[in-house]
């Protein structure tokens, strides 16, 4: 029987003025072979709302500074399960759509990844919905590219 750890975590589908998502490409390192794209965002501390979640995962994964208002309210959330380290989790994490703010000269700064996340990630770009729908790579999550696609005819 899989003991699962439960987790709460905040996920930002963050996009261009292209409408492309920034992932990044990182692995389990109890599977390096297992390599795939994810958005960023991660574990929510003690007693932090998911919003206040997403805006420090978006200032340490990306350099992006942000007010909760700007991040605004979950437009999805799902529960999925997962191997990390060895471990076992059950997430239930909430994705916030966010708009890099057309004034800013925003470049992707990853200084402020934590150790893990240093030994575990080593790439990030930006991403359409058609290289999504057309990658062989993996991705999570795996709905992306339909999720996108609803969100973002919605937008146009």
């Amino acid at each position: 029987m899989t003991v699962f750890t439960p987790r709460r975590a905040a996920r930002v589908l963050l996009l261009d003025g292209a409408d492309r998502v920034l992932l990044f490409r990182g692995w389990d390192p109890a599977r390096p072979d297992h390599r795939y794209w994810f958005t960023p965002g991660g574990g929510l501390d003690p007693g932090e709302s998911p919003a206040d979640g997403a805006v420090r995962e978006l200032a340490e994964e990306t350099g992006l500074r942000l007010s909760v208002d700007q991040v605004g309210e979950p437009v999805w959330q799902e529960v999925t399960e997962f191997p990390f380290g060895g471990r076992w989790y059950r997430q239930e994490q909430e994705f916030f759509l966010v708009r890099v703010p057309a004034e800013l000269a925003f470049e992707v700064d990853t200084a402020g990844f934590d150790q893990i996340e240093r030994d575990s990630i080593d790439e990030h770009r930006w991403w359409s919905v058609a290289e999504l729908e057309a990658t062989a790579d993996r991705f999570y999550p795996t709905e992306l590219p339909a999720l996108l696609g609803r969100l973002l005819g919605g937008e146009r």
